[in-house]
C-alpha cells in the first residue's frame, strides 16, 4: 500500500463523527449497503487483533426488522433501526470450548481472564469494522445502552452462557453533520515509563476543553454535569451495575467465586497476534 502522510492520516481521524441520524429509503426503512461493502466491513472485523489466536468475539447481525425495532427499544436508541447496518457485539468465550470438546479436550477454568480477553477482541474487530465504514464514507455509533436492556437482549438474541453483548454498533450514510467533539489535552492520557495522576490544574484545564461536549442548542456545556449524571453516587453507572453482574453471573461469566463462574483455563495467556 501507498503510505499516508501525516496530515492525511489526521485528517482521517478528525473526519470521525458519532452519527445517530442515517439516510433511509423514502418510506423510511434502512438503506441497504451494497454487499461488497458489507463483505468488506465484515472482512476488516475479522482481521482484527485477537489474543492466543482464539477470536473472542462474535457479531449478532440485526436484520428482521421486528429484531432490530425491540434492541432499538431495549438499548434505548432509535438509530438501531434506521441504520444501513446494525450489529450487537458480544465477547464469546463459547466458541473455544466447542472447539476443544470437538478435538476431544476439556476446557479450563478462566471466567475473569474469558471477560479480559473477550471484550479487548471484540472491541477490536467492532472497531475495524467501523474503521472500514469510515473508509468507505460511511460513519456510525457504538451503543453503550446495551447496559439499559441486558436481560432482555440475553433472551431476544438468544445468547447462551460464555456469551455476553458488550455494546451495538451502527452504521450508514449520514444524514447529520454533528461537530466534532473535543478530547481531554493528550498528557492527561500519555504517561511516559509509569502512571502519573495530574495536578488539579490540569485537570480544570481538562474539564473547559471538554465542556462544548454537552452543549445542548444554546446553552453552555457542562462536562461535569454530564459525568456527574453517569459517574457520581446515583448515576446512570451505578444503577446499571447490577444489572451486568447478573448478567455475568448468567452467562457463566461471573469471577467472584459463586455459583455459575465459568470454567477458567490454566497457563499463561500467549502475546496478542496481529
Amino acid at each position: 500500500m501507498t503510505p499516508r502522510t501525516p496530515a492525511e492520516v489526521r485528517a482521517f481521524f478528525d473526519a470521525h463523527r458519532t452519527v445517530r441520524q442515517y439516510v433511509t429509503r423514502e418510506d423510511g426503512s434502512p438503506l441497504p449497503l451494497p454487499p461488497e461493502h458489507l463483505e468488506v466491513l465484515l472482512h476488516a472485523a475479522q482481521r482484527a487483533p485477537t489474543d492466543a489466536t482464539a477470536q473472542l468475539y462474535s457479531f449478532i447481525r440485526l436484520v428482521s426488522p421486528q429484531v432490530r425495532a425491540r434492541v432499538a427499544e431495549l438499548t434505548t436508541n432509535a438509530h438501531v433501526a434506521t441504520a444501513s447496518e446494525a450489529f450487537v457485539v458480544c465477547l464469546d468465550v463459547r466458541r473455544v470450548g466447542q472447539l476443544l470438546r470437538v478435538a476431544g479436550h476439556e476446557v479450563g477454568r478462566w471466567p475473569a481472564i474469558g471477560v479480559h480477553f473477550g471484550i479487548g477482541d471484540a472491541v477490536m474487530a467492532g472497531q475495524n469494522l467501523l474503521v472500514a465504514a469510515e473508509l468507505l464514507g460511511y460513519q456510525g455509533c457504538w451503543i453503550g445502552g446495551v447496559m439499559n436492556g441486558l436481560e432482555g437482549l440475553l433472551d431476544l438474541l438468544e445468547l447462551p452462557q460464555g456469551v455476553l453483548p458488550f455494546a451495538a454498533l451502527t452504521v450508514g450514510l449520514p444524514a447529520e453533520t454533528p461537530p466534532q467533539r473535543p478530547r481531554v489535552p493528550r498528557p492527561l492520557v500519555v504517561h511516559e515509563d509509569r502512571y502519573r495522576d495530574p495536578a488539579d490544574e490540569a485537570l480544570r484545564g481538562a474539564i473547559a476543553v471538554m465542556n462544548p461536549i454537552a452543549a445542548r442548542g444554546d446553552k453552555p456545556g457542562d462536562w461535569v454535569r454530564l459525568l456527574r449524571a453517569y459517574w457520581a453516587p446515583g448515576g446512570g453507572m451505578e444503577k446499571r451495575e447490577p444489572h451486568l453482574v447478573a448478567a455475568l453471573r448468567r452467562q457463566g461469566l461471573w469471577a467472584g467465586g459463586e455459583e455459575g463462574a465459568a470454567r477458567p483455563t490454566a497457563g499463561a495467556a500467549p502475546a496478542r497476534e496481529g
